[in-house]
């Protein structure tokens, strides 16, 4: 996982290759270098740590037309300068920074030392810019398409020739890599918000096509290296919401964002008091041939689907399922034409959730993609997409991304089932009041403030719950263990007493999320079973319950009132600023936790 950044124009590249490097931090940050091309060949600087020390080195008579960079996240060898991209050849004809993972890396590191090439790194990078110098007759673009057809995994790959000073080339197999136009020349990356105000329009490059880009023109290739016209896509959004503002971390900024976000995607698709997705418009008689749906994704998304499996059922009869999507392909699960196989991501490029896509359309089930970033790889794989309206999420713990997730699989469960009165009553005005909702809770920010500080030395917490307020509790867990580096676990309130409950000594930190009414007096239970132990519990309810909660230490209370069913949306607030502010107490990185990405592209 990476991000890449290219340009050439008329301007000095290096003011642009690092400001898009900036922007693309949060898809990386272990090293980031930058290597420029002009007329007496390629020049390279790259460092270990984040964007800022690279920019640090780069001294002021460094300038070219021409260059690319990247920021990186370590996938084949520990994070080092020698390692950093980009990667020269060994005789410095090429340049190359790469996302993705080359699977054949050893076969063709291999062949190569046969034939007296040597390697500085430990990277599989390294093979590309040393495959493209063998291969090398002449002609750049022929070049890499023979490369490129040698490589297997995923990758996008952006190059630079020394004798070619003004021209960058690209490949891309399933990885995003995107080729812009803007009024200072053309920029190559892996993500728009590199460079989302420089550029008018922009060209998704497919699985398998080559780009040839320089500073007048970019022309595109198939995977035999014939010429293709691509459609260009515009710029409509402004770049507003990809700075922190006022706030100290965007983490704290998008949590902020919260009821904005969710309004923005309920009134995408609730009309005149029905639901209607665009992009997902299945006639009657094959909603009712749907027979199973399958949930699948990763991460905080995989939480969303857990919860909203819950939803599914409670609203329709159909059996749901939620999967984790690395697993899905494994599970032998059994798909039809009649089985409808939701995938959820933010970015649209998670890795294990596209391969996940890939072999539900190879079964021959429907498939819908639930994403926060259009004409990313799975809006474009998928049958259906639904989109998001989160807006630009900066922060490597996602928050606005995931609530408006669960706001889309809950209208898309009520979508689904018969829309019977019942469910039509009780569904509209609690879904259409969640903005408010969420406003209100971030009125516990002082509460969150005082749990973070009873956290804040703690090796181990426990999350528990039932049914959504499990779902919930997976949530937390994973907001708190991701920032604050907390080691954290959760465990269905009932499973307590099945082995768990042995960890618990005198002071072991237990959050409990007992925001449902219909089975608090269970969660109750498990939270006596806890105290007994010595357990300090900190309960995340509402005022309604509080009073049965005696027994606990700290207890955050939401004042709102909703049916049992939409309480996730009141308790995420609570358990997002709790973490935020444990992990500010420790003095953690909150917006790039080590060892982690934003968007995970690679298996």
């Amino acid at each position: 996982m990476c991000g890449i950044i290219g340009y050439t124009g008329k301007n000095n590249a290096v003011p642009y290759l690092l400001q898009g490097l900036h922007k693309l931090e949060y898809r990386g940050y272990d090293s980031a270098g930058i290597a420029l091309i002009d007329e007496s060949g390629i020049s390279v600087i790259k460092r270990k740590g984040k964007v800022s020390v690279l920019e640090e080195a780069v001294t002021e008579g460094f300038s070219a037309t021409t260059g690319i960079g990247h920021t990186r996240w370590a996938t084949h060898g520990e994070p080092s300068q020698l390692n950093a991209h980009p990667h020269l050849s060994e005789n410095g004809m090429f340049a190359v920074v790469h996302n993705g993972i080359i699977e054949n890396c050893d076969k063709i590191k291999s062949d190569l030392r046969k034939d007296g090439y040597s390697f500085l790194s430990d990277t599989d990078t390294e093979v590309i810019s040393q495959l493209l110098e063998k291969n090398y007759k002449g002609d750049p673009l022929a070049c890499l398409k023979e490369t490129a057809a040698s490589l297997e995994g995923s990758f996008a790959v952006a190059v630079i020739h020394r004798d070619f000073p003004g021209t960058i080339l690209c490949a891309k197999k399933s990885s995003p890599l995107i080729v812009a136009r803007g009024e200072e020349g053309f920029f190559v990356f892996s993500d728009t918000l590199a460079a989302q105000n420089r550029i008018s329009s922009y060209y998704l490059l497919s699985d398998g096509e080559l780009a040839l880009v320089t500073k007048d023109k970019a022309d595109f290739f198939s995977e035999d290296g014939k010429p293709i016209s691509k459609v260009p896509h515009y710029i409509s959004s402004s770049t507003a919401s990809s700075d922190k503002g006022d706030f100290p971390h965007y983490m704290l900024k998008e949590i902020y964002e919260q009821p904005k976000a969710l309004k923005d995607t309920l009134s995408a698709y609730i009309k005149d008091g029905d639901v209607i997705f665009p992009n997902f418009n299945p006639t009657e008689k094959e909603l009712k041939a749907i027979d199973r749906i399958h949930l699948v994704a990763c991460g905080s998304a995989y939480h969303a689907a857990l919860c909203a499996k819950y939803i599914f059922t409670q609203l329709s009869s159909l059996d749901t399922s939620a999967h984790i999507a690395s697993e899905f392909r494994y599970e032998k699960t059994v798909l039809s034409k009649n089985s409808l196989v939701v995938i959820i991501s933010q970015s649209g490029e998670t890795a294990d959730s596209l391969a996940a896509l890939l072999l539900a359309k190879a079964e021959g089930a429907k498939t819908l993609a639930i994403v926060n970033v259009k004409n990313s790889a799975i809006a474009l794989k998928a049958d259906y997409v639904i989109y998001t309206q989160a807006g630009a999420e900066i922060s490597v713990a996602t928050t606005k991304a995931y609530i408006c997730q669960l706001a889309v699989l809950y209208m898309l469960a009520y979508f689904i089932s018969d829309k019977t009165e019942y469910i039509h009553s009780r569904f509209f005005p609690d879904i259409l009041s969640l903005p408010r909702l969420a406003e209100k809770e971030l009125s516990q920010n002082e509460n969150a403030l005082s749990a973070a500080e009873l956290l804040k030395n703690s090796e181990h917490i426990y999350f528990i719950g039932r049914n959504t307020d499990y779902a919930l509790s997976m949530e937390g867990a994973l907001k708190m263990k991701e920032i604050s580096y907390i080691h954290c676990e959760a465990y269905p309130a009932g499973e307590l007493k099945h082995g768990t409950i042995s960890l618990i000594e005198k002071g072991t930190p237990v959050i409990a999320v007992c925001l449902r009414e219909d089975i608090f007096k269970k969660t109750l239970s498990a939270i006596k079973e806890v105290k007994a132990r010595g357990a300090y519990v900190i309960a995340i309810t509402t005022d309604k319950l509080k009073s049965n909660l005696t027994d606990c230490d700290f207890v955050i209370a939401s004042g709102s009132e909703q049916s049992d069913i939409f309480t996730p949306f009141v308790g995420a607030v609570p358990l997002q600023l709790m973490s935020y502010y444990t992990a500010l107490k420790r003095g953690c990185d909150i917006d790039k936790p080590r060892n982690l990405a934003k968007s995970v592209t690679v298996e």
